[in-house]
C-alpha cells in the first residue's frame, strides 16, 4: 500500500522540525565559549531521544487518522458512534499526556524560567508538544461529531482549543506565562469532563518513542 502524499509531507516536515530543535540546542551547548559565565547545557541521549518522540508524534498520529478514515466505515448507528468515542478517547488522551508531561509538569518545576538547567530543551520539547496537543485536541472535536452525546458535551469547548493554537510557538521562545499554561491546562480537564459525561473516559497518555516507531 502506498504512503499517502500528505503523510509522507509530514514526515518530511518532521525530519525538518528535529533538525532545526536539534540545531537550536548545539547552538546552545556551543555559546559558552571562552566567556565567563555562559551556562552550558548538554544534549543527552535521554533528550534527543524526546525530541526525536515528540517531532515524531503529530505525522504518526495523523498518519493512524488517516488509515483509520480509509478503513471501511462501521455500518450500523452503534458502531458508528462507538468508533467515534474510540477514536476521541485516543487523541483527547494523547493530547492530556503531551501536555503534562512537556508543559505543566516542567512548568511547575520551575524548567521555563531563565537561569533554568536544561532550559532550551525543555522549552523546545514544550514547543513541539504545544503543537501536537492542538493538533490532537482539533481531531480529538472532530472524532466526537460522530457521537451525539459527546458531539453535544464538547460543542462548547472549541473556542478553547482554537486559542491554543499559537501558544506552541509561544513556549518554544519562552514567552508562555501562567495564563498560557493554564489555557492547555484548563482546556484539557474540560475535554476530560466532556468525554466523561458522554461516557468516553479520557486517561493520559504519553506519546513514547516505541510507540510512535510502531
Amino acid at each position: 500500500m502506498s504512503v499517502p502524499t500528505t503523510v509522507r509531507f509530514r514526515r518530511a516536515l518532521t525530519a525538518v522540525v528535529l533538525s532545526t530543535a536539534l540545531l537550536a540546542g548545539a547552538t546552545a551547548c556551543g555559546g559558552g565559549g571562552g566567556g565567563g559565565g555562559t551556562q552550558r547545557e548538554e544534549l543527552s541521549a535521554a533528550s534527543m531521544g524526546e525530541l526525536a518522540a515528540l517531532a515524531a508524534a503529530e505525522p504518526a498520529a495523523a498518519e493512524a487518522d488517516e488509515l483509520a478514515a480509509a478503513t471501511p466505515s462501521p455500518s450500523t448507528s452503534a458502531e458508528k458512534q462507538k468508533f467515534a468515542k474510540t477514536r476521541f478517547v485516543a487523541n483527547a488522551g494523547l493530547a492530556a499526556g503531551a501536555t503534562y508531561q512537556w508543559i505543566v509538569k516542567p512548568y511547575r518545576a520551575g524548567k521555563f524560567k531563565k537561569g533554568a538547567k536544561g532550559r532550551t530543551f525543555a522549552l523546545i520539547k514544550a514547543g513541539l508538544a504545544g503543537a501536537f496537543a492542538y493538533n490532537r485536541l482539533k481531531a480529538a472535536a472532530d472524532n466526537a461529531k460522530g457521537d451525539p452525546l459527546l458531539s453535544k458535551a464538547m460543542a462548547p469547548l472549541t473556542a478553547g482549543i482554537e486559542s491554543l493554537k499559537g501558544l506552541g510557538t509561544k513556549l518554544r521562545k519562552g514567552q508562555a506565562g501562567d495564563a498560557d499554561i493554564s489555557s492547555f491546562d484548563d482546556v484539557i480537564n474540560s475535554v476530560k469532563e466532556a468525554g466523561k459525561s458522554a461516557g468516553a473516559t479520557v486517561t493520559d497518555k504519553v506519546p513514547s518513542a516505541s510507540q510512535l516507531g510502531g
